[in-house]
């Protein structure tokens, strides 16, 4: 069982925010993942629920990789996806939930992984199977109050926030914290794209 803890560690050192794209097709991925870069998201999930956006994913990850950039698949729900995921160049996995079946073919082939939790119990199992960094979803419904609560019995993991986060709530969640949020469609509102980088500068100061 490999520790993929340093490679979330260095993935989401440069930035507290990371993009989803969900099926957006290979141009407006294309666009919208560009843009994510160049607000300085160091991170870009692909949600890949059909063959277009294993396309998508695939054009993004090959254009993250010339930028240097890590680009992840998304919605990963069976241990076959993850052979298609790998092969479009995606660099982790991520899932809305915890399937350890999905979690092992992951650690079989080698590629990082961030299961979706929402309870103590499913954090509980992640930990058992060697994880420490989770993608806690839908965070909006959890609230910012459920991670200062969950880091008492867990203060090993990690948390990604996903699930109607946008550039108003992101802060909050951060500051309970969460060590990144994952915004999608704030990223094709131009009056979010300014309070993000706001948000970013903060951080980083």
């Amino acid at each position: 069982m490999t520790d993929t803890a340093p490679f979330f560690e260095q993935t989401f050192a440069g930035a507290p925010l990371m993009a989803i794209l969900r099926s957006a097709g290979v141009e407006r991925a294309v666009r919208v993942a560009s843009t994510a870069w160049e607000l300085g998201l160091d991170s870009v999930e692909v949600t890949i629920q059909s063959d277009a956006d294993v396309d998508a994913l695939r054009e993004v990850a090959r254009l993250g990789r010339e930028r240097g950039a890590v680009v992840g698949a998304g919605t990963i729900i069976a241990p076959e996806q993850v052979a298609v995921a790998v092969d479009a160049g995606a660099g982790y996995l991520v899932s809305p939930g915890l399937d350890p079946e999905v979690v092992r073919a992951a650690q079989a082939a080698g590629i990082p992984i961030l299961p979706g939790v929402a309870t103590p119990s499913e954090v509980q199992q992640a930990v058992s199977l060697g994880l420490t960094w989770l993608k806690a979803f839908p965070a909006q419904w959890l609230g910012a109050d459920w991670f200062r609560h969950i880091r008492g019995p867990f203060p090993q993991v990690r948390f990604i926030a996903t699930g109607g986060m946008d550039a108003g709530n992101a802060g909050a969640f951060l500051d309970a914290g969460v060590r990144v949020v994952a915004v999608g469609s704030a990223l094709e509102d131009e009056t979010q794209l300014s309070q993000l980088a706001d948000l970013l500068a903060a951080r980083r100061a």
